[in-house]
């Protein structure tokens, strides 16, 4: 009986696009970057969220996936199906090549490396919600998207012992399936900047060959 019972309150909650109290409560612990961690830094804040949270997050996730390929900019290469990471580290080595090899002309080249910084931490709820809208999803699946992320209370164990019941307004969770994909969503927007500003010709991308298209930028979640 507790599986039928789950998946009629996951159906419930995804038909009404609500998140019961207590189903998005999360407890965050700390997980140490390096050996002997002195800053605070140096550790990496991953959610344990909810088993019955986690099943909605995924079934959303799966049904979100299925259309990144055709809204993420073919430059991102990270969480999107039927794109390696391993094509965008050949292309990076063929404009450093290119670039390191450059002798003719007056002009120089060069690339900036871009690494965020707090990445999934600094995510605005107002711009991933406008971001998704402007990208076309409809309003209903964008309200019940914004629900999983903003309806999230947590609590900090430190040395088995939890904090208060704190309650964010704004981030991405890492340790929620549903964060890959929404991060996606946010960088499309540097994504699109750098193409307009090509289209400007405010920068100017890398031809690796006389026939190659220019290369402007290459992104793997949030480096680029």
């Amino acid at each position: 009986m507790l599986g039928e019972d789950l998946i009629e309150e996951v159906l419930y909650a995804i038909n009404t696009c609500t998140i019961p109290n207590g189903w998005n409560d999360t407890t965050i612990v700390l997980i140490p970057k390096i050996n002997n961690p002195k800053k605070v830094t140096q550790f990496r804040p991953i959610s344990l969220c909810n088993v019955v949270y986690k099943v909605i997050a995924k079934m959303v996730a799966t049904r979100l996936k299925v259309f990144l390929p055709d809204i993420i900019s073919p430059t991102q290469s990270a969480f999107v199906p039927r794109r390696l990471i391993t094509h965008n580290i050949l292309v990076a080595y063929e404009c450093f090549h290119t670039i390191k090899n450059k002798r003719e002309g007056k002009d120089g080249l060069c690339a900036m490396k871009l690494d965020m910084h707090k990445a999934y931490g600094r995510v605005e709820w107002t711009f991933l919600k406008e971001m998704m809208l402007r990208l076309g999803f409809r309003q209903q699946w964008v309200n019940f998207i914004m629900q999983c992320v903003s309806s999230v209370k947590c609590r900090v164990r430190i040395n088995g012992e939890e904090s208060m019941s704190l309650k964010p307004t704004r981030g991405l969770r890492q340790g929620d399936p549903l964060s890959p994909y929404l991060f996606l969503l946010c960088t499309e927007g540097l994504s699109v900047l750098l193409t307009r500003a090509e289209e400007t010709g405010n920068i100017s991308g890398v031809k690796v060959c006389r026939d190659a298209q220019p290369i402007t930028s290459l992104l793997f979640a949030d480096d680029s």
